[in-house]
């Protein structure tokens, strides 16, 4: 054994960002898939009970997990008005962005028009927050 510490998913820096945008979209992704995932599930489990039709589920439910880590990476960061700049107009076009997707494909059932909103929403929101951030940072000061 040696005392090297393990490589950890996603790569962070001392004050808990993370690193690298491949990671972030990682996660993200990662997390969009495991909440259509279980919103299939219950939407299933809940048509075979007789509760509704299938596919009747908001999909935009799947963004809860990215959000997450958004949160987490929000709070990483040190208090200052870059942040929440980034914040808000990464959540700002992101939101819109989903928005007009879910416009886009209004003909699919709502848990596949919201995951696609969702989807959307946390490449968005991933893309201009990891980027936003670092630049205002640095043109901050």
């Amino acid at each position: 054994m040696t005392d090297e510490a393990s490589p950890t998913y996603p790569r962070r820096d001392a004050d808990g960002r993370i690193q690298h945008l491949p990671d972030l979209l990682g996660v993200a992704l990662a997390g969009l898939v495991i909440g259509v995932l279980a919103l299939v599930v219950f939407d299933a489990g809940f048509a075979l009970l007789g509760f509704g039709e299938f596919g009747r589920a908001n999909g935009w439910l799947a963004i809860i997990l990215p959000a997450w880590i958004f949160v987490e990476e929000f709070r990483a960061w040190s208090y200052g008005p870059a942040r929440i700049a980034a914040a808000l107009v990464a959540a700002a076009v992101s939101i819109t962005a989903g928005l007009l997707a879910a416009g886009l494909a209004e003909e699919l059932p709502p848990l596949a028009s919201g995951s696609i909103a969702a989807g959307v929403f946390a490449l968005v929101y991933s893309l201009i927050w990891f980027y936003g951030v670092r630049w205002l940072t640095h043109r901050v000061g």
